[in-house]
């Protein structure tokens, strides 16, 4: 087959999207530098780094850490604020043609609901990502995600001020005891789809100076190391829902992609759409290379869609039928 062949649009809520690639919150600030590199609107979504409803600064440095196969960081959610986003990063955006997911917290209920409702008919924004875990900031931040009982308050408030045309997407860690419940959680309370995985909390120390090389001691671990979780969290609650026992919704995957093999494999275990996040720093022109690569690994395989890769590492183990002879 014939790589240029391959379809890869992706539904998204009513709309339909040219591919399934998204950039992960935070590692391509709100587009501004990616767009040196590819143009926004040949990517499937743009995610925004997390808004919040106050101008925030973020923790001292040192706030990054390189670490094998992966990169701590500890940036502490800095940023503008939602008012400072709306009136001139999302215009911007929009006169680029890029379709916008954008991440949303805050420390309490009410201003995930606030900031969430200030997107209702802004231009180019395509849904909502909530951002329910900080494990980038000092403290570990508020981590709403950690268990079903406030994930589901989260995401019921959330869904109840934005937008009902925008899809809400939830934001899960893979540091908890039972993923699936929460998932499960999330869906009930609401949730269009599922984004995973956020970093998972890690720690480095410096050598020279004998102390946690970032100011905050703690911060989020991405890159390949986490790939392996991170397919794992979304096959297990794939399954799930395959299952029948947390209703269908799409899922984002996340976590350590490089390359359109790395792509497929997620796809392979249920995610509908994937996030690419830390390979950007060294490699911003990475989208547009992994779009490629994804086609010729899926046309590779006689695949003539990317829907219909996703989920295909669920299906049943073939059996050997034995020949008794007569």
């Amino acid at each position: 087959m014939d790589p240029a062949q391959v379809d890869l649009s992706t539904p998204f809520g009513g709309l339909t999207l040219p591919n399934p690639l998204t950039t992960a919150s935070g590692c391509a600030g709100y587009g501004r530098e990616l767009a040196r590199f590819v143009p926004l609107d040949a990517l499937g979504s743009v995610t925004t780094k997390t808004i919040m409803p106050r101008p925030r600064a973020g923790l001292a440095t040192p706030r990054t850490a390189e670490t094998p196969s992966g990169m701590l960081n500890g940036i502490g959610l800095p940023g503008a604020g939602i008012d400072a986003f709306v009136e001139r990063e999302l215009p911007w955006l929009a006169e680029r043609g890029a379709r916008v997911l954008v991440s949303v917290a805050g420390e309490r209920l009410e201003e995930f609901a606030a900031t969430a409702a200030r997107l209702t008919g802004r231009p180019g924004v395509i849904g909502i990502e909530l951002n329910m875990s900080w494990p980038n900031v000092l403290g570990r931040g508020l981590a709403f995600a950690a268990n079903p009982a406030t994930a589901y308050d989260v995401v019921q408030a959330v869904r109840e001020a934005a937008d009902p045309a925008l899809p809400v997407y939830a934001k899960l860690t893979p540091d908890v005891t039972s993923l699936t419940e929460i998932a499960a959680a999330c869906v009930q309370a609401g949730a269009d789809g599922l984004s995973m995985i956020n970093t998972t909390l890690g720690l480095a120390i410096d050598l020279d100076t004998m102390r946690p090389a970032l100011s905050g001691v703690t911060g989020g671990l991405s890159g390949p190391a986490i790939r392996p979780i991170a397919v794992r969290c979304v096959y297990q609650v794939y399954a799930e829902m395959a299952a029948g026992r947390i209703p269908p919704v799409p899922i984002l995957g996340m976590g350590g992609i490089r390359t359109g093999r790395d792509a497929l494999e997620f796809a392979l275990a249920g995610a509908g759409g994937f996030a690419v996040g830390t390979t950007l720093f060294n490699d911003p022109t990475a989208p547009l290379r992994i779009l490629d690569e994804l086609r010729a690994e899926l046309a590779a395989r006689g695949l003539a869609t990317y829907a219909e890769a996703v989920g295909l590492a669920h299906r049943p183990t073939p059996t050997t039928r034995t020949e008794r002879p007569s």
